[in-house]
């Protein structure tokens, strides 16, 4: 996988590599988190370390070197020889330049790893995106149906665009394609309630049927559009899934919007079942402006979802003060 990724231009680096500059939109340039050897400095979340830019920023490194190198059946050797080398092994960043300039002598006379703004100490503790990135013209030909998409869903009249959307069946569409497009529509939100309204009408069945990478995402739309109707959509799969990469996304915009009651209230009925990290990292989230005496209002929470809280349910246990300056990380989810 890592050798047919390093030489790839398709739709999944597109994708992520998407994803990567969405995320540093949301953080800034400057974020500590984004450099590829992160400190464990203050203000610096050590659960937040391994990140897109450990993995895409990394990638784009790696592809870096394989771009100097210049011949992929020889890097793929060098890639090679570098696991069977550390395998079962603990490695730091310095293993893999010192193992690649060793194995790339003539790299090493050029002095590559000193190339004025491509310098390999840049790569590693620099803030911000990557410093080069791979071509990745040749994956246009699949995003271009998805940019056409969310064009269509973002134009005038509704009633006629809807029309045309709606007659493009994204049933046949590859994963990355569907959750770009749902991206898209994530960086658009809020959108007019009608649009909303629409886009659950046209794909909300279908996409409950897709992966959790396809759900979450169109679960962020209902939430940040508080579309009530889809709140127990919502509901469901947090009943379900116990994963943090699915879970915090949703707990952090149910909470940053309207819906702070709807999450406690899920929150009372699911917590016995999270792992206690998971379970005190949405205890964070919870308690960030929540007065003592708050109690969830399930009249509202329960609009679009019938159950109610159990009044054996175990009371809501607030963690300690949630961090004041907590990094979100929620527009991220990137391993369809």
């Amino acid at each position: 996988m890592w050798l047919g990724r390093c030489h790839g231009k398709g739709l999944r680096t597109a994708f992520r590599l998407d994803a990567l500059h969405r995320q540093m939109k949301l953080l800034g340039e400057d974020s500590p988190v984004s450099k590829l050897q992160v400190k464990l400095e203050p203000g610096v979340n050590p659960s937040h370390l391994m990140n897109l830019f450990t993995y895409e920023k990394g990638y784009c490194f790696v592809y870096y070197l394989s771009q100097l190198c210049g011949d992929p059946q020889r890097f793929d050797d060098f890639l090679r020889a570098y696991v069977e080398k550390y395998k079962f092994t603990s490695v730091v960043a310095q293993d893999l330049l010192d193992s690649f300039l060793s194995f790339f002598p003539e790299l090493k006379e050029q002095s590559v790893d000193c190339r004025a703004g491509l310098e390999f100490e840049r790569w590693l503790n620099a803030t911000g995106p990557p410093l080069a990135e791979p071509d990745l013209s040749q994956g246009s030909s699949l995003t271009r149906p998805v940019e056409a998409l969310f064009q269509l869903w973002t134009a005038e009249p509704l009633d006629q665009a809807a029309a045309s959307a709606s007659a493009i069946d994204i049933s046949k569409w590859r994963t990355f394609q569907t959750a770009l497009f749902l991206d898209r529509l994530l960086d658009g939100s809020p959108l007019p309630q009608e649009v909303v309204m629409s886009l659950s009408k046209c794909y909300s069945s279908l996409l409950d049927s897709m992966n959790a990478e396809i759900r979450i995402r169109w679960l962020q739309i209902v939430v940040r559009n508080d579309y009530y109707p889809d709140l127990h959509r919502v509901r469901r799969f947090l009943e379900s899934q116990m994963s943090r990469m699915y879970t915090i996304p949703l707990y952090e915009d149910l909470c940053t919007g309207a819906l702070k009651s709807f999450a406690l209230e899920v929150f009372y009925q699911t917590q016995g079942r999270l792992h206690p990290n998971l379970r005190r990292t949405i205890q964070q989230i919870l308690s960030q402006g929540l007065g003592p005496s708050a109690e969830p209002s399930v009249e509202q929470a329960s609009a679009g979802a019938d159950s109610e809280v159990d009044a054996d349910t175990p009371a809501l246990l607030l963690g300690d003060e949630a961090p004041s300056s907590a990094i979100s990380l929620r527009d991220v989810n990137v391993s369809a």
